[in-house]
């Protein structure tokens, strides 16, 4: 697919292409700065023109009149596919995230699942017929491709993010143009060359990458897309949503989070605070429904942070293939430079470091590396509290009763996800439904499953990925009403 002089890491029309204006990108590894590819650097013009190919593709028609059961299958073979090449592509997005193996490793069982789900849905829910009250009268509700899909993917999880929206859109008979994170290209190319050796006709699936300005700008103000998904964050989510609002096209924005993990003074303690430090410090904090934000009841308080602080002075950094790392680096020195002023910003406005807030010592100094943090004696007014600082960074609150908890975890212009740690079933039921987030954990942290829908209320987004939801957000609905006795009306008689 590429090669050191001309690499043809862009995938246009089915074939492998480089980048119009012979433009390219050198990708390093976070964790140590090597070089691990050259790769393509697509130009808005290689963005249109895997528009074109991708409208094409659907106004043909050939693609969507496919049988929903047949792009079924084709997903669960995509699945298959990437199990038989799993290490590949698990190095492959150890190396460009700088990540654990056995965290890229993870990432691509739950890539492979999401596959596999709407592999299995694809053919479900084609439509229904609805009562008209008038036995002459077929009305049936039918449904649809949304037509050509922009996705636009970040670097923290840049496949499972994919998948989310690859699965679902393939499943429903869209065609689309995908731009992962340019900083985090290659499981991205792996997965077009599965669909692409599975004979995915020309055309409807697409791959350009680059930066957003330039590479990702058309999709979201293209009017021959229909349709633009989104992951990252807020203030990029905003451009995109106003942007896509002069072609009235469809948007869906999967944002960020400041989400409340609630510990209950009678929580089982070793497991609150074990799935507190997964809450904050896994994948190095670099997840969107990271629980950055512990909410402790003032009984235990002191007893709950001063261990927090303990095991996270005690969490060891490394790289990808350090078989004692237990955590990576962050992803760039320019994400750094932000953690790094999120932190100062945190402390000048009260709160306490505990722990962290510096890039660790010097055997760590070639990667961009940032040791776990505990910010202590927050305030709701403070910058880090307020603030999404998607870093390897707690913040800690506390609270008396039950009404303050749900108030404080509120307390945000965001609503992705929480947690809430109690032994009694009637708090957590209540405070679950309380808490104005998309998904709840009770007495535990982090996991998901495709069947369940995923999404924010609030600046964290609108529309659903996974689920029976997250396959409608690529589909629309059609009413088809047919009278078989046609008569005259008589509303107009005949003069």
């Amino acid at each position: 697919m590429s090669d050191t002089a001309a690499p043809q890491s862009l995938y246009i029309d089915g074939k492998w292409v480089a980048s119009s204006d012979g433009g390219t990108r050198t990708v390093t590894c976070p964790a140590d700065g090597e070089v691990v590819d050259v790769v393509s650097e697509a130009t808005a013009a290689d963005t249109e023109k895997a528009i074109a190919a991708a409208r094409r593709a659907f106004d043909e028609g050939s693609w969507s009149a496919t049988p929903a059961a047949e792009r079924g299958d084709l997903l669960l073979k995509v699945a298959d596919a990437m199990a038989e090449r799993k290490d590949e592509f698990a190095r492959a997005e150890a190396l460009d995230t700088g990540k654990r193996l056995v965290e890229a490793e993870g990432d691509m069982d739950d890539i492979m699942n999401c596959f596999r789900f709407f592999g299995k849905i694809a053919d479900q829910h084609p439509g229904r017929l609805v009562d008209a009250g008038n036995p002459a009268v077929i009305s049936q509700v039918v449904y649809e491709p949304v037509g050509v899909c922009g996705m636009i993917t970040p670097w923290n999880f840049p496949l499972l993010q994919a998948s989310w929206k690859i699965a679902p859109a393939i499943a429903a008979g869209c065609t689309f143009v995908f731009k992962p994170s340019e900083l985090t290209p290659h499981t991205a190319i792996l997965i077009m060359d599965v669909l692409d050796k599975l004979g995915l006709p020309a055309g409807v699936g697409n791959l350009v990458l680059g930066a957003g300005a330039e590479a990702g700008a058309p999709l979201s103000s293209h009017p021959d897309v229909d349709m633009v998904s989104f992951t990252g964050g807020l203030v990029t989510g905003k451009k995109i949503a106003e942007v896509a609002s002069h072609t009235v096209k469809k948007v869906a924005l999967e944002l960020g989070g400041k989400n409340p993990n609630i510990v209950f003074a009678d929580a089982d303690f070793d497991a609150a605070l074990d799935n507190a430090l997964n809450a904050g410090f896994l994948d190095s904090g670099l997840v969107c429904s990271a629980g950055t934000r512990l909410i402790v009841q003032d009984t235990i308080r002191d007893r709950f942070v001063d261990e927090l602080v303990r095991r996270a002075e005690g969490i060891v950094l490394g790289g990808p293939f350090d078989e004692k790392a237990e955590s990576g680096p962050l992803i760039s020195e320019e994400h750094r430079a932000k953690v790094t002023d999120y932190v100062k910003r945190g402390v000048e406005a009260g709160a306490t470091l505990r722990c962290g807030g510096d890039w660790g010592g010097p055997e760590l100094e070639k990667g961009c590396f940032y040791r776990p943090t505990v910010l202590d004696n927050c305030t709701l007014d403070n910058p880090a509290v307020i603030e999404e600082g998607f870093g390897p960074v707690i913040t800690v609150e506390s609270f008396s009763t039950e009404a303050e908890a749900v108030a404080t975890a509120n307390h945000t212009e965001y609503g992705l996800a929480g947690a809430v740690w109690t032994s009694d079933r009637g708090v957590a039921h209540r405070v679950s439904r309380a808490l104005r987030h998309g998904t709840i954990w009770i007495n535990d942290y982090h996991p998901y499953v495709p069947q369940a829908e995923w999404g924010g209320f609030k600046a964290s987004g609108n529309g659903r990925e996974l689920g029976h939801a997250g396959l409608e957000e690529y589909r629309e609905a059609k009413h088809i009403y047919e009278n078989t006795e046609p008569a005259v009306t008589g509303w107009f008689p005949e003069k």
